[in-house]
């Protein structure tokens, strides 16, 4: 049986370069909507869940275009409001070889969602018709007004008994200068209130400064995690470690924490033809299985296949049902399905 999920975050657009061409080169952009939020909730509603997202969407047809696109993705709209006139939007530039991937924002401060006022969204209310809310890290980054209310959302859930999952997602053109030290109170805050937590060593070390000993990046996770498990009171703590590859491959490894444990998958190496996304698409696997009673070695295993599939399709928004990411788990693929 599926569980009611809404994640509170922005819906932006997304404007592509064809292919792997640069800004400056060129002519044309291929528009698309997304967002964590979206990204999670949309997953999780192929997987049989009621995923709802908590926003707010301009009034004018820019807003018309992205609630049909949350439509087309079967995100429910009941606790979506409208106002205002504008929407974030980030360009990306896709990577090649030893080039990287590049992702420029913009309009991020002025949009509908990151102008709301306090009072626009009922949190009580919306929290007692949920089993679980998803937050991230980069609405925390937004602005003072944007984190008072993610708190206020996240407390209310919390005070009615449903799952709090925080996703850290530190994003350092987000925060600016000293960003760590501007991050850390409000990280900390959520952290304590979260059941479920998207996070690696680099957001223990870094954000949360807590020191390590181990030299390798594995030591340092199973140094850090289980520590800031116990100090914050988190159920489940989750993410990959990725290594990129000469041949253009990419190489992942999903961890799932629970219950004083660590559970790996396998080291996955694939072809890459869209990355974007590809970190919300591990966590609607996490939280999907932790929602559904999995065992956690299947959970881990089948976060990281959805990973995995993701980078197979174009957009931001994870697209594998249920079914093909079983079939992934397998490792069954290469030939036509009929």
């Amino acid at each position: 049986m599926g569980k009611k999920i809404a994640a509170f975050g922005e819906v932006m657009m997304r404007l592509q370069v064809p292919g792997y061409d640069l800004l400056s080169q060129a002519g044309t952009l291929v528009y698309s909507f997304s967002g964590t939020g979206v990204n999670v909730m949309s997953a999780l509603a192929r997987y049989g869940h009621d995923g709802y997202l908590v926003t707010r969407l301009p009034d004018n047809p820019l807003g018309d275009a992205a609630a049909a696109n949350l439509r087309k993705l079967g995100v429910a709209q009941k606790f979506v409001v409208r106002g205002g006139s504008s929407i974030g939007m980030y360009f990306l530039e896709n990577g090649f070889g030893a080039r990287p991937s590049r992702v420029t924002y913009a309009h991020r401060l002025e949009s509908s969602f990151n102008t709301a006022p306090d009072n626009v969204y009922d949190f009580a209310a919306i929290a007692g018709q949920l089993d679980a809310a998803h937050f991230c890290g980069i609405t925390l980054a937004m602005n003072d007004s944007v984190r008072s209310q993610l708190l206020r959302f996240a407390e209310a859930v919390k005070a009615r008994g449903g799952i709090v999952a925080f996703d850290c997602n530190y994003r350092p053109s987000l925060w600016g200068e000293n960003g760590y030290g501007k991050a850390k109170p409000y990280y900390e805050k959520m952290l304590g209130l979260a059941d479920i937590v998207m996070m690696n060593e680099k957001d223990a070390m870094h954000v949360l400064g807590m020191p390590a000993k181990a030299a390798t990046r594995e030591g340092q996770l199973e140094e850090l995690i289980p520590e800031a498990a116990s100090r914050y009171g988190i159920a489940a703590a989750a993410g990959t470690h990725r290594s990129v590859n000469g041949d253009n491959t990419h190489s992942l490894r999903g961890y799932l924490y629970k219950n004083g444990a660590f559970h790996y998958s396998d080291l996955l190496t694939f072809s890459v033809y869209d990355r974007i996304g590809a970190g919300d698409a591990y966590a609607s696997g996490i939280l999907h299985g932790e929602l559904s009673g999995f065992a956690p070695e299947r959970t881990v295993r089948y976060a990281a296949a959805a990973a995995m599939l993701a980078h197979t399709t174009t957009g931001d928004t994870p697209m594998a049902s249920e079914r093909e990411i079983e079939r992934a788990m397998t490792q069954a693929a290469g030939d036509v399905e009929r």
